[in-house]
């Protein structure tokens, strides 16, 4: 446990040094090779320009890059401003989509703490005070109190909860919005339902919509880029039709099964829906999702509309209206084409955004069938129409459960029975299902990675999902035998692929990872050749 007590109302006070200090020795020990922090890299300290230039006060660590004030107006016009946007968050009108279960969150949450026992950012801190679910919910909730709520200065002096409300205040909260992967397993095992993760996607909200703070990585290189061009990748429909026309000829020549994706076709039964960061960094993905959907005999077809061939959706993270933005988009183009549905890849955020969310706009016109590929590919699987031979995959396995997938939308068995079915020895995290860890990319964080952000991701964010899987493979945990995580989400993948990285893992415990696609094809009959390559250490 932390030594260092730090209050609630600490918040606001002493501007010039961070609220607290994050120590290497103090994190959740990894088991060997992994507990030797003097192997692991150093952190990344904050350029000069860095400090000079960005408010950095929280622990630091810097994610949102916030410019410093030019001078006290400059201060008072945020807090002003933040104030605003508090009293819109209590507003029917202004947030008619998360009124009712932010406003039941703020008020009964009874600081029995269970949410901190299962949230695996206070774990892999060391149980950092900071990092309680908990801690940001309450800073935030004593500002609603105060300063939204009528007589609320008058009532807070008399109870005694009180924050000073500064610049201070809102940018050490702002950066503590991003501390949170809003994995949602504190919702999970709260016992009358308080909803912390809401309330930090609120929080975010706030400063998004009325401030414009927001991390460059998510809006501007994210959701802005997406609008403009098409993808978040920077791909218009061109370069994605190219790549995607170099996959199919490599699909072809691995599998020797022909593979032609058809581009906006008319009236197919299924709109694949990628993430488009996997035809750029994993486009065996892709491609094997052709594989299976051609020896599948199932009309299917990808759109080159814009934003029509990126599932991504960002502002599922920190912004309702540019959510609802890209979401129309994506409605849009399933109505334009005139297909049957859209089924949505490997993608968990792409999930939730598409499915949860989308369902408060896509109403009337705009509604279009959506369908997860997870029980799409276990319909495909168990049909009888493609022969397999589980022995091809006889090497350890395990799962990672994407968040937005499993704990968001309850979709847990599917992918078990294709994994109990092609994969010899697969294996079960601890724990797995609905219970599972988030990977530490959750809410944006595996595409953020600026300043020295990825050194708190990788440290503190992934650290529990790491121990988890490398106590999955405990048996086997030397490089001797090849290993093979399977993550069915590009975000996880990337915080995974990173996280893998930074241990050294390929090199000290042959883990390897990928999607469930291509367990799939590498299992075929038809497919003489290895799918899944290896990566050599």
């Amino acid at each position: 446990m932390m030594s260092e007590k730090i209050r609630v109302k600490d918040i606001g006070k002493n501007p010039d040094r961070n609220l607290t200090t994050i120590r290497p020795e103090e994190l959740i020990p990894l088991p060997p090779p992994y507990d030797d922090f003097e192997e692991q890299p150093d952190w990344k300290e904050l350029s000069k320009g860095a400090r000079e230039n960005l408010v950095c006060n929280l622990d630091g660590f810097v994610a949102v890059s916030l410019p410093k004030p030019q001078n006290a107006e400059e201060e008072k016009k945020y807090v002003d401003q933040f104030v605003d946007g508090m009293k819109k968050l209590l507003s029917r009108e202004n947030n008619w989509t998360f009124l009712q279960p932010l406003m039941l969150s703020l008020e009964y949450c009874i600081g029995c703490q269970t949410c901190s026992d299962s949230c695996h950012v206070f774990e892999g801190s060391g149980d950092n005070e900071i990092y309680r679910p908990t801690y940001r919910s309450e800073v935030f909730r004593r500002l609603v109190n105060k300063y939204a709520k009528p007589g609320g200065k008058f009532t807070a002096a008399l109870n005694g909860a009180d924050v000073d409300l500064n610049w201070t205040t809102i940018t050490r909260l702002a950066e503590l919005a991003y501390r949170c992967n809003l994995c949602r397993r504190c919702a999970q095992v709260c016992p009358i339902g308080v909803d912390n993760g809401l309330i930090t996607h609120e929080i975010r909200k706030v400063f998004s919509q009325e401030l414009g703070w927001a991390p460059k990585d998510l809006h501007e290189k994210g959701t802005v880029l997406q609008l403009e061009v098409g993808s978040s990748t920077g791909m218009n429909s061109l370069v994605a039709k190219d790549n995607v026309e170099f996959i199919d000829e490599d699909m072809t020549d691995i599998t020797g099964i022909e593979v032609e994706t058809c581009w906006d076709k008319e009236n197919a039964d299924v709109l694949l829906l990628h993430n488009a960061g996997e035809i750029m960094a994993w486009p065996e993905n892709p491609g094997a999702f052709a594989i299976i959907l051609e020896k599948a005999g199932i009309d299917w077809t990808l759109s080159s509309e814009q934003v029509g061939y990126d599932g991504v959706n960002y502002g599922l993270f920190y912004d309702d209206f540019q959510l609802a933005r890209i979401a129309l988009k994506h409605a849009g183009t399933a109505k334009n084409l005139k297909v049957n549905k859209i089924v949505m890849g490997e993608c968990g955020h792409e999930h939730k955004a598409l499915m949860t969310i989308a369902d408060r706009v896509l109403t009337g016109e705009m509604s279009v069938n959506r369908e997860s590929c997870l029980p799409f590919l276990e319909e495909i699987v168990f049909s009888g129409k493609i022969e397999f031979d589980p022995s091809k995959n006889d090497f350890p396995v395990t799962l990672h459960d994407p968040c937005n997938i499993v704990r968001n939308l309850g979709i847990v068995e599917p992918q078990r029975r294709i994994l109990k079915y092609l994969c010899p020895q697969f294996r079960e995290m601890t724990p797995h299902g609905v219970d599972n860890y988030c990977c530490g990319g959750g809410s944006g964080f595996a595409v953020m990675s600026v300043n020295n952000f990825t050194d708190w991701r990788v440290n503190i964010a992934s650290r529990t999902k790491f121990k988890q899987i490398l106590d999955a493979f405990a048996d086997q945990p030397g490089p001797e035998v090849q290993k093979y995580l399977c993550a069915p989400c590009s975000n996880c993948k990337g915080e995974i692929r990173d996280m893998l990285h930074y241990y050294n893992a390929l090199e000290k415990s042959s883990i390897t990872y990928g999607g469930l696609v291509e367990l799939i094809v590498n299992a075929m009959v038809d497919v003489k050749e290895p799918f899944i390559e290896w990566e050599m250490h």
